[in-house]
């Protein structure tokens, strides 16, 4: 019974896949360990954001809510200084309304709503196959802070914790998410 055992125990260990679940990255404690590549291909991780509070927004060109962008951008005019980086998530998970490449949408968000916040590539935001940083939102905050529409919110504090997932229709410049961002933020110095 013994040597079986072994035998059964030394085959498992050499399966060519034991030994990679054992070397998978940890999974992410925070936003921090999350990263998307920018609008423009390079790299764009969380990380270099540490200490700031991250607003992150999946967007669409052709969307109800594409008004929204001017609000985004008033939200980061206000509150960089302070410490907030608003990143937007083009997304065509929703109704197709993406459908442009990454130079198109940075053209159209640049020039109809001059945004200056970071803009990442075009991601799926929702499933099994939606971008990690979604995925580990889904995880931390359950399946009722998944976005259901574009324009969906994620508010994460300076410590990379996600403290909050705001719907669609909550507008960039509400009470109920400017305070939110007051309080992701904390006290003024």
């Amino acid at each position: 019974m013994f040597r079986t055992t072994a035998l059964a125990l030394a085959l498992l260990i050499s399966l060519p896949g034991a030994a990679t679940a054992q070397q998978s990255p940890a999974p992410a404690k925070t936003a921090f360990d999350h990263e998307f590549i920018a609008i423009d291909g390079k790299p764009m991780p969380l990380a270099e954001h540490r200490g700031k509070a991250l607003l992150v927004v999946n967007t669409a060109s052709f969307c109800g809510y594409t008004h929204q962008y001017q609000g985004l951008q008033a939200l980061h005019e206000r509150y960089a200084a302070r410490g907030l980086v608003v990143i937007g998530v083009p997304s065509n998970d929703f109704g197709s309304q993406e459908p442009k490449s990454s130079g198109e949408i940075a053209e159209f968000c640049q020039g109809a709503f001059n945004v200056t916040f970071p803009l990442a590539e075009k991601q799926v935001v929702k499933g099994t196959t939606a971008q990690p940083f979604y995925l580990w939102a889904r995880q931390t905050l359950g399946d009722v802070s998944v976005p259901r529409w574009n324009f969906h919110k994620y508010l994460v504090d300076r410590n990379g914790k996600l403290v909050g997932a705001f719907p669609s229709a909550v507008e960039p410049l509400s009470p109920k998410l400017v305070n939110a961002i007051e309080a992701a933020l904390g006290p003024q110095s």
